[in-house]
Parts: C-alpha cells; structure tokens; sequence
C-alpha cells in the first residue's frame, strides 16, 4: 500500500501533535523525611525547616506557554508516628518575596497587617507578604506503612484483606499552573511531633495538553506553618476579615476556599457540625457545613487507630436454620471511622470553588464566618481554613 505526501504529512503532524501533548511527570521529592527533631531530608536539594516539619525544594519545569493541565500527586508512609496528623503541600513562586520561608530562615517578622486580633501572625496578604497557596490539604492516616503489619493484626476488621502500605492522593491543581511553571518552590509540612514522622513522595504531572493560564491571588491562610504563629481559635471572637484589590477589571474570578476543623476531643469542632460562611463585598457567596461521613472507608490506611467495641443486634444467615436470625454482638469501632468536620483520617481535602464572576477593579471585601468553640486547657477546637482566587 502506498501513501500520498499529503496523507503522509496528515499522519506526521498528528504524530508531532500527540508527542507534544503526551504526559510529562517530574519527581519532586522521593522517600523524604517529615518529622520533629529526627532524621533531616536527604536529597541533598531539599532543605527543612521549623525542626524537620518542613522540607522544601527549588523546582524548574517548561513554562508551556500555552498552558497545560496540572495534577499533584502526593504519597505518605509513617516512618513510626501513630497518629492522624494535619498536613500541607504549597507553593512559593519568589524566595526573594517575603514568605513563611524566607521569615522561617531568616527570623524576619511576619508584616503587622497580616495578623488578626494583633496575635495570630501571618494569616493575611499584605502589600509585601503573601500566604502560601495550598496545592494539597492531607490528612495523615493512624500509623499506614509501619504498623501495616503484625503490629497491627488484631485491630484488622474482617472486611479488609491487608491493611495498606502507604496512601496515596492526586489532585487536580490546573488553575495554578502560572505558580507551578518555570521555576518555583514546593514545601510540605506536617504537624507531626514525633522525632519518627513520615516519609513522603511528591511528583507533578502535566498534560502539555494546551489551556487557558489563570491568574492567582493569595488572600488567607491560618495554617501555622511558622514558629510563634499561634493556635488559629480566633473564629470564635468573629469573622476572618480581609480586603483585597485588582489593578484591572477582572474576568472569571473564581474563589478557592478550603476548611477544616480540629481539636477538642469529643464534643469539640473535629466532631461536630459547624456552618462555615464566606461573603465577598458583603453578599453570602457560599453557606455550608463542611462534613465528611465516609470516614469508615479510609479504614484501610488506619492499622493504629483507637479501636472499642460496641453491643449491638446483628441480622446474620443461620446456615442449620436456613433463615435469618438476630443476635447481640460486639462491633470493633475504630477511631478512624467517625464523621469529621470536612476529613477523615488518610483522605486529602478539596477546596470549594466559588464563581465570583466578574468584578470591577479597585478594593473588594472578604469575611469568612465560622461560629467555632473555644478553646482552653487541652482542648485545642481550631480552623485550618485558607483561600486564594483566580482570574
């Protein structure tokens, strides 16, 4: 069979367009420590910071100039911390702009406009300091990889066949590619206080599939990434306020935001249902009560969850009787089951996504309502909540 130059060229220039669209991955950390006080990260182009709580890495990928799609993928591995931890994966586009890594390494201040109620530092944007944009909110899983084992055989309900290995999240992050092109710093933080802590894998992979690039703007973060920064309990004395602008008017303006609450043992904000509210120029723009009640299908990377049982009257098969029957048992509850305020042990956390529209240049208003529990003594109710928008 003989081909035409035509229909020859036709093939070539599918072929040129497929590689050019194919898959690219770039590895970003591998087997890397995350912990307090313990082993430091050992690629030696990676630095950690806030006692190993941090690690983070100067990353250089293409600038696809016209555009691409952008996933992350993050896995975790306890290196001997049993518990469930809350956990951060962000972007730092300029070490020369101010950041909670150049404050972290250079003891510099946090700017005073940044702060809430005076004594929660670093939570705004300023003129000179932008909150890191989250790429992953995680939650670490009660002791997955190094309890998944013997150490964990009689905590194993009878539906799951091993307990896994690791746990592994991917997310969509697309709309901020013009963070995560050219060059730029990707972190991981990890509330651990155990010198074991975890391990971790990042990659990014990029479609090189052609798409429009959005613009980006860091408005909050209340996560404490930074030393000194204190406990975020401040939603209970009000609403989160914060004013931000655009130079020009701005198209398509979509809001980002992502909420979870912790601490307080039973009773506390972790476990019960609290409405989370956002208004943009004093119009309610999103009401929801963040909550998650699948938490019981994450038991798989849970091996060291808190397990107790329960009396309870079960329908079973009676095989002699060839008929239905009830009786009393004890059902393993595990601590990793229980419904949460937006999480579960070992699941990742998606942001909201609000459409704006289009807004006018010139100042615009922001308040985040969350009528949260205080705190006191050991009870630490707290809202790890941060928000960007693109245009």
């Amino acid at each position: 069979m003989k081909f035409s130059p035509l229909i020859f060229s036709l093939f070539f220039l599918i072929f040129l367009k497929t590689k050019a669209q194919e898959e690219i991955t770039y590895p970003i950390f591998k087997n890397q420590p995350i912990n307090f006080n313990g082993e430091l990260a050992s690629d030696p182009e990676a630095f950690s910071l806030q006692n190993g709580r941090i690690i983070y890495k100067k990353v250089k990928v293409p600038n696809f100039p016209k555009g691409t799609d952008v996933k992350i993928k993050l896995t975790l591995r306890s290196n001997g911390d049993r518990w469930d931890k809350s956990g951060s994966c962000f972007v730092v586009k300029d070490l020369d702009e101010l950041s909670i890594i150049s404050i972290s390494k250079n003891k510099t201040e946090f700017p005073k406009q940044s702060s809430v109620f005076e004594k929660f530092k670093g939570v705004k944007s300023t003129a000179f300091y932008k909150p890191v944009v989250e790429l992953l909110r995680f939650m670490t899983p009660f002791g997955v990889g190094f309890y998944s084992n013997e150490k964990g055989k009689y905590r194993k309900p009878v539906y799951i066949p091993s307990w896994e290995k690791q746990v592994v999240w991917e997310q969509d992050i697309s709309q901020l590619k013009s963070l995560v092109s050219n060059t730029f710093y990707i972190g991981v933080w990890v509330d651990s206080w155990t010198a074991e802590g975890y391990e971790v894998d990042v990659d990014l992979i990029y479609s090189n599939r052609p798409r429009k690039t959005l613009k980006v703007q860091s408005l909050v973060n209340t996560i404490a990434y930074v030393d000194g920064q204190a406990l975020p309990d401040f939603f209970v004395k009000g609403p989160l306020e914060h004013d931000f602008e655009f130079d020009k008017n701005a198209k398509n303006v979509k809001l980002y935001f992502t909420t979870t609450g912790h601490g307080g043992h039973e009773g506390g904000d972790e476990f019960i249902k609290i409405r989370n509210s956002l208004f943009v120029d004093n119009q309610l723009v999103l009401d929801t009560i963040p909550w998650r009640d699948d938490c019981a299908s994450f038991r798989r990377f849970n091996p060291t969850s808190g397990v107790w049982l329960k009396k309870d009257s079960a329908s079973y098969i009676d095989f002699e009787a060839k008929a239905y029957k009830i009786k009393e048992i004890e059902e393993r509850i595990a601590s990793s089951d229980l419904s949460r305020s937006n999480w579960c042990p070992g699941s990742s956390v998606k942001p909201f996504v609000v459409d704006l529209g289009d807004l006018k240049a010139g100042e615009h208003t922001m308040q985040i309502l969350i009528p949260a529990t205080a705190a006191y003594d050991d009870k630490l109710n707290h809202w790890l909540v941060s928000a960007y928008i693109t245009y």
